[in-house]
């Protein structure tokens, strides 16, 4: 299993803390956030990491078996199951993430074993809860390129998951996306600096008001 991570510790942890909404409008990119379907299971769940894109057919989870030995430490698993729901990740298989290093899961489809996943803290992000189990019978893709609920994903792709959402940047766009994140952030602090002061966010935002002259 290789180690190697393409972003840093530090960018990580910026990243996280910039949060989800913070980096999709810095990204200024329409296909970086995720169908607002895809919820955290346990409430204040917070991740980020590069992708591991794997794909599974309907009610069978073995590529994600296959995807616990190939990802790389620290990687998300970024799973689509087309929106199928049933339990392809329960307790089990977080115990085999969480020896394999990997940082979370994101899946358009169904997990279980909620309260457990819950108390483990590990971060998942999925469509919905299913109690029905899995097949484990093909595996149609492990690490190539897929469609996530209409996001494209490829290996490497910068994954950021809190309780506003999933978004996923590529990885061309993380250095750029993150100094704009980092400027934006620092921007709305002032601003809501200046409205504590007793600044109103229309005149802040340069916005009009209703009936005003615009001369």
């Amino acid at each position: 299993m290789a180690t190697h991570s393409p972003f840093s510790p530090e960018t990580l942890e910026q990243a996280r803390k910039l949060g989800t909404a913070t980096l999709h409008e810095a990204s200024g990119l329409p296909t970086t956030a995720v169908d607002p379907a895809l919820r955290p299971i346990w409430a204040g769940a917070s991740v980020a990491g590069p992708a591991f894109p794997v794909a599974c057919a309907p009610g069978d989870n073995l590529a994600i078996h296959l995807a616990m030995e190939q990802a790389p430490r620290g990687s998300l698993l970024v799973v689509t199951a087309a929106g199928f729901l049933a339990g392809y990740w329960g307790e089990v298989l977080t115990v085999a993430a969480e020896t394999a290093g990997i940082a979370g899961l994101v899946i358009d489809g169904g997990v279980r074993d909620t309260a457990a996943l819950a108390i483990r803290r590990f971060p998942v992000f999925a469509r919905g809860i299913s109690v029905r189990g899995t097949r484990k019978v093909c595996a149609p893709s492990v690490g190539q390129p897929i469609l996530l609920a209409g996001t494209p994903v490829v290996i490497g792709d910068l994954v950021v998951a809190d309780d506003d959402g999933v978004v996923i940047i590529p990885a061309g766009q993380v250095e750029r996306t993150m100094a704009d994140g980092i400027a934006r952030a620092a921007k709305e602090e002032t601003i809501m600096e200046q409205l504590r002061q007793g600044r109103t966010s229309l005149d802040l935002l340069g916005l009009s008001r209703p009936g005003a002259d615009h001369d």
